[in-house]
């Protein structure tokens, strides 16, 4: 699409491009990101490969995102054929930061709020991404079967995760509240990712931690924790909720189960 399009023929196309990605039920986070990418590219008047190009000092993630972003918009918007192929761009290895369980009991210790303390255990002890702690309600938790069912995933996918022991307490603790109401909120409305993530930042100084610790540190930290006590990395798989093995794997290069008895030879 090798032209500059009025103001209006933009607008009407990322009408249509909403409309298609309400009909297929795509979550808010990727049509968000798809109708940004659209507008920016029908502004360029670039061709899809030029706009890709644009792209090439990005993330791989990022490159992926912009191409698939195209190609939904060429074939159910444009109804045409996307001809680009997906640009095969080396995939850095980046070892996620992990924390050690002393690290993260003291975060927990040292956060006297308890709806804040109540983050970074469903954090740490679930495994869940800081979208899932946003949106978990009270009818998400099984006390007697002490599961917890994540319907709110990445990708609208749902999972099963164990209720920890410790979390179990802290949420009996908490008092269950309206079946239908968020576990976590404010006085008005549900916390936001900023809120949530400053909860952490806030967590990690108090502890004296000098890594960047984020949200999905503690996420990082519960995968490797259960690698590193002899889990199958497929369980882990299933509780993290990825679609691939793969995904689960980087957690392979960051356990020190095998690590350790390597020292053990010398």
């Amino acid at each position: 699409m090798k032209k500059l399009l009025t103001p209006k023929e933009r607008y009407e196309l990322i009408g249509k491009l909403i409309q298609e990605i309400k009909l297929r039920g795509y979550s808010f986070q990727t049509g968000k990101s798809y109708i940004s990418i659209v507008k920016n590219f029908l502004k360029s008047g670039k061709t899809p490969k030029e706009f890709l190009l644009s792209y090439s000092n990005k993330s791989r993630s990022t490159v992926r995102s912009v191409y698939f972003a195209l190609k939904f918009f060429y074939e159910n918007v444009l109804k045409e054929e996307f001809s680009e192929k997906l640009p095969l761009m080396k995939r850095k290895l980046k070892l996620p930061i992990v924390l050690n369980k002393k690290e993260i009991t003291r975060m927990i210790e040292l956060t006297k709020n308890p709806k804040h303390k109540l983050v970074l255990m469903l954090l740490y002890y679930a495994g869940l991404r800081l979208s899932e702690v946003i949106n978990l309600r009270w009818q998400n938790i099984d006390f007697e079967r002490e599961l917890i069912h994540v319907k709110k995933a990445k990708g609208e996918k749902e999972r099963v995760v164990f209720l920890h022991p410790k979390l179990k307490e802290i949420l009996l603790k908490h008092g269950k509240k309206n079946y239908g109401l968020v576990l976590i909120s404010g006085r008005k409305k549900k916390y936001s990712k900023r809120t949530i993530q400053q909860i952490v930042k806030n967590a990690a100084k108090k502890a004296r931690i000098v890594k960047r610790v984020t949200p999905r540190t503690l996420r990082h930290s519960f995968a490797t924790h259960l690698l590193e006590a002899g889990a199958d990395i497929r369980y882990i798989q299933q509780l993290l909720g990825h679609k691939n093995l793969q995904t689960t794997q980087i957690y392979t290069h960051v356990a020190n189960r095998d690590i350790k008895r390597l020292a053990n030879l010398l």
